[in-house]
């Protein structure tokens, strides 16, 4: 969750969609993409480049839950929250924001490497950081996330059940959101990647002008 403080909001533009397939999920194997579901690359939230690492994001949902597989390269790990609603954006993490209604009222969703969760209820009037409030009363009950590495790719699985975010939705509704994840690293710099970049330096990714659409298909 980096941070600039006060900036004015974006101007209106226009959001690019993430057609979102409804398809089963594998208990058996969660780390299986279904026929249908292909993955996005995320960008350099700063100027929209490649990143250094790289990272991918698939997503569809079925009658419960918004599923989200995030896929990478990964060099270090930094680590070390345990804690739920802990402050996970300091260190290395992978983020989803989900706006059902309002874009400048979402959902934040965080899982590190370490499995931790943390979930709250942004309401952002002004759409920008400043003039933000975050309730971290909220619980997204039901939440699940797994991670899995290997020496240098990581696969972290999230299911967001709907229920909590105010209902499952329809085909053809539109919701807006983003994809992130940040990676820490002492020597190389840290390093802030997006499905949907704001074009801030600092890295900021509560911007809501820079979030894109979701159509359910």
């Amino acid at each position: 969750m980096p941070s600039r403080r006060g900036d004015m909001i974006l101007p209106e533009m226009q959001a690019a969609t993430l057609s979102i397939p409804r398809a089963m999920f594998s208990i058996e194997d969660p780390w299986e993409l279904p026929d249908g579901v292909a993955p996005v690359l995320l960008r350099r939230a700063t100027d929209g480049a490649l990143p250094h690492l790289a990272t991918s994001v698939a997503v569809w949902w079925d009658e419960r839950y918004l599923n989200t597989l995030f896929a990478g390269d990964d060099d270090a790990v930094i680590a070390s929250y345990f804690e739920h609603d802990a402050p996970l954006w300091q260190e290395d993490v992978v983020e989803i924001f989900a706006a059902p209604q309002a874009p400048t009222r979402y959902f934040e969703i965080e899982v590190n490497p370490l499995g931790t969760l943390f979930d709250a209820l942004i309401d952002s009037p002004d759409g920008v950081r400043a003039t933000m409030r975050t309730d971290l009363g909220w619980n997204c009950d039901g939440l699940f996330a797994a991670t899995r590495r290997t020496a240098h790719h990581f696969s972290t699985i999230i299911r967001v059940p709907f229920e909590p975010l105010g209902g499952a939705p329809v085909r053809g509704d539109r919701w807006r959101g983003n994809f992130f994840r940040v990676d820490r690293h002492p020597a190389r710099g840290d390093e802030f990647s997006a499905w949907q970049p704001a074009m801030k330096v600092p890295a900021d990714f509560h911007v809501v002008a820079a979030f894109g659409e979701w159509l359910f298909a």
